[in-house]
């Protein structure tokens, strides 16, 4: 039976016997609407997305018994081990014939059977006690096209795909995954790492593949080993993988998947995945997996695409026509309203917080996902029409809801993040208040902001108004993942912040043993603020992407024939910070210095939040977030003595954090062993004030002492 699109009507491929329990608790947006009365406006688009949220989760429960039991597809589908043999499975209800075929039985086509819910399954019985396909074998599958041909597929369970070594333009084959116990990475040793009382979640955005400082493609056990250490040394918390999910062109930098259940063999085989999973929580590091739920790669010989062969609506996992292709990206869109579609893409989420023991997912594309015209030719200006309206995909908003719900049942400590862009309300509230369930969505403004100014304004005429106005625009009920640059602000066509700032004078002009030009001194002060007024201001957590932290050069350029499929720019150049006498370690100290003071005295996650003092004139920003009172000048002139800031309580202040330091590259003008008093008298809507030194181009962090 077809889905419908009024909510999922079940066609179960693996009916459950059970309670057939119907009683989960069903969101309730009153809470919502109680938070922002503008949401109430849109009643009637919130009772209509949780009708059909209601629907599909009591369909599921009927004929599956739970979400739980149902995200278990994995069990299975795909290869799994019988009594006595192997069992594949496949949902593939358009083919009018399939066989499995591969090394074990040479190509030669196994026939398999067809029930009636479209699912082809074959039992291959065991060899002298062993199973018939060995461990690392190819295998893949065979459908008889409606048309009458054959095609060769990858299954679209497998775990585990590659190309033949060694030969140019080679096909991707499935690989029957079944290691012996003694090559199992069977236990992880260090449990999942829980935040203490007020921790920011604090993320180092990674590539694998990318990390190695020699041109190559580096591995999963060599980051573990060499990446991870760093992580954790300069204090971030949280570690967010991109690019492992199966994806055959390496320079779609991982979002063009073709195996959704699928290592990327790039870098390693699933046990070597899982020693670093296991790495990074020895160390305290979440590690939080960027995963692609938006679309899938229309690459149909080596992934997922191969088994659409163009059957309708229900019986296919991708929409059909125009509505199931992204004209931008030149991929295939999901059917989020198909039950198997739903099982599928719920069971992966399962299957990576099980199998590797991820504490978390980054959805890509999630505003691609959120509207039938996935944000193309469509500026957000913050009109509620643009979020509630026919254009909105409820089936896909369904199936976050659906997501993250299963996340948070499965791992209440899992942390979620949506790379959204168009500010749709209630993205990241509670799913049981009416929201779509994420804990974080990105700040992408930002990163567009900071470009901006940096491209198009002269520093003197920067507009601190403007400059806080952005940094503080975002949802207060909702939490916000701010960070000054990411992957894509360095891919190739564009710079990181540090090259945009320095350019062609950080090849010759980063020694620390020679004077620092006007241009390199200008951009070492300028990166060191645009990080920590970005960590005050600009949400409730922070991102930085792997290197940028000490000011990587250049870009971002992975190999393919436009530059001769060179490696040298998909690499990371740690030998440029750790070499000593690069100024690349400045910025990496100071890095380090920010995120210390904020595990020290927690200030990003904070909720009091008040710019109390914005000087257009002079550039200067006052701010206090948590305990701490930050000081800005961006002034690229003048140098304030005797500044009158106004304070949040009277007291005793000290420095415990100046970007003019020495150690972090700066001229050592502002004392940390100097004490503030301030003084009674109303200031900026404060009661008390008192008086620093702000040196040009400078943050200063001050707070109030604890031995008075």
């Amino acid at each position: 039976m077809p889905c419908g699109r009024d909510g999922i009507q079940a066609h179960s491929s693996t009916p459950v016997t059970g309670s057939g329990s119907t009683h989960s608790h069903f969101p309730d947006p009153r809470k919502l609407f109680e938070s922002d009365t503008q949401m109430a406006e849109y009643a009637e688009h919130f009772d209509f997305r949780l009708e059909q949220y209601k629907k599909t989760l009591m369909s599921i429960e009927m004929y599956e018994d739970s979400l739980e039991e149902f995200s278990k597809g994995f069990e299975r589908f795909g290869f799994t081990r019988g009594d006595g043999c192997t069992v594949y499975r496949e949902w593939a209800p358009g083919a009018l014939a399939a066989e499995l075929i591969g090394d074990f039985n040479g190509w030669n086509g196994m026939a398999m059977t067809r029930d009636d819910f479209g699912v082809w399954s074959v039992e291959i019985p065991d060899v002298d006690g062993k199973p018939a396909i060995p461990h690392k074998s190819r295998v893949k599958i065979r459908l008889q096209h409606p048309g009458g041909w054959w095609l060769d597929r990858i299954p679209a369970w497998i775990t585990w795909a590659t190309v033949e070594p060694g030969k140019m333009g080679a096909k991707y084959d499935g690989i029957f995954w079944n290691p012996p116990d003694a090559e199992k990475y069977s236990t992880f040793k260090y449990p999942r790492p829980t935040f203490k009382k007020n921790e920011s979640l604090r993320i180092y955005e990674s590539h694998v593949g990318m990390s190695s400082d020699k041109e190559e493609v580096a591995s999963y056990r060599y980051f573990a080993d060499k990446v991870v250490p760093r992580i954790k040394d300069l204090g971030y918390n949280a570690v967010q993988l991109m690019a492992i999910q199966e994806h055959a062109y390496y320079a779609s930098f991982g979002y063009h998947i073709t195996n959704p259940f699928a290592v990327s063999s790039r870098s390693g085989t699933p046990e070597d995945l899982k020693y670093l999973v296991d790495t990074a929580h020895k160390h305290g590091i979440h590690v939080l997996l960027d995963i692609v739920y938006s679309h899938i790669s229309s690459n149909a010989d080596d992934g997922l695409a191969g088994f659409d062969v163009g059957q309708g609506l229900g019986q296919n996992y991708f929409l059909q026509g125009d509505a199931g292709y992204h004209r931008q990206w030149d991929s295939k869109l999901l059917d989020y309203g198909c039950y198997e579609t739903l099982r599928y893409l719920l069971s992966n989420v399962r299957f990576w917080l099980d199998e590797y023991n991820f504490d978390g997912f980054r959805f890509d594309g999630v505003s691609s996902m959120l509207y039938h015209h996935h944000g193309i030719d469509v500026g957000f200006s913050g009109d509620y029409n643009e979020y509630f309206s026919m254009s909105t995909n409820v089936d896909a908003i369904v199936y976050l809801m659906l997501a993250n719900k299963l996340t948070h049942e499965l791992v209440p400590s899992a942390i979620t993040i949506a790379e959204d862009v168009s500010g749709m309300p209630g993205l990241c509230r509670k799913v049981s208040e009416g929201g779509v369930g994420f804990d974080y969505r990105l700040g992408m403004g930002l990163p567009d902001f900071w470009i901006k100014m940096l491209k198009h304004v002269r520093d003197e005429d920067w507009s601190m108004s403007e400059l806080v106005s952005t940094l503080c625009n975002r949802r207060y009920t909702e939490k916000t993942v701010g960070y000054a640059e990411s992957h894509d602000q360095a891919l190739v066509g564009d710079q990181t912040i540090a090259f945009r700032l320095m350019g062609a004078e950080m090849y010759d002009g980063m020694s620390s043993l020679q004077p620092a030009s006007d241009v390199i001194a200008r951009g070492i002060a300028l990166h060191k603020m645009i990080r920590l007024i970005t960590m005050a201001l600009g949400g409730e957590a922070y991102l930085n992407f792997m290197g940028n932290e000490f000011g990587h050069p250049e870009w971002i350029d992975f190999p393919r024939e436009g530059n001769d499929w060179s490696y040298k720019h998909c690499r990371r150049q740690w030998d440029l910070v750790d070499s000593g006498h690069l100024r690349y370690s400045h910025l990496n100290a100071w890095d380090q210095d920010c995120l210390k003071m904020d595990s020290k005295y927690p200030f990003i996650a904070s909720p009091i939040q008040w710019v109390t003092m914005i000087d257009n004139e002079r550039q200067v920003i006052v701010a206090e977030r948590g305990q701490l009172l930050f000081v800005f000048n961006f002034n690229p002139f003048e140098t304030f003595e005797g500044l009158r800031i106004p304070v949040p309580e009277p007291g005793k202040y000290r420095v415990i954090l100046d970007s003019d330091a020495l150690h972090v590259g700066g001229m050592g003008r502002v004392g940390h062993d100097v004490d503030h008093f301030t003084e009674p008298g109303d200031y900026c809507d404060r009661d008390q004030s008192m008086q620093v030194l702000a040196p040009s181009r400078t943050a200063v962090v001050y707070k109030k002492s604890d031995d008075e």
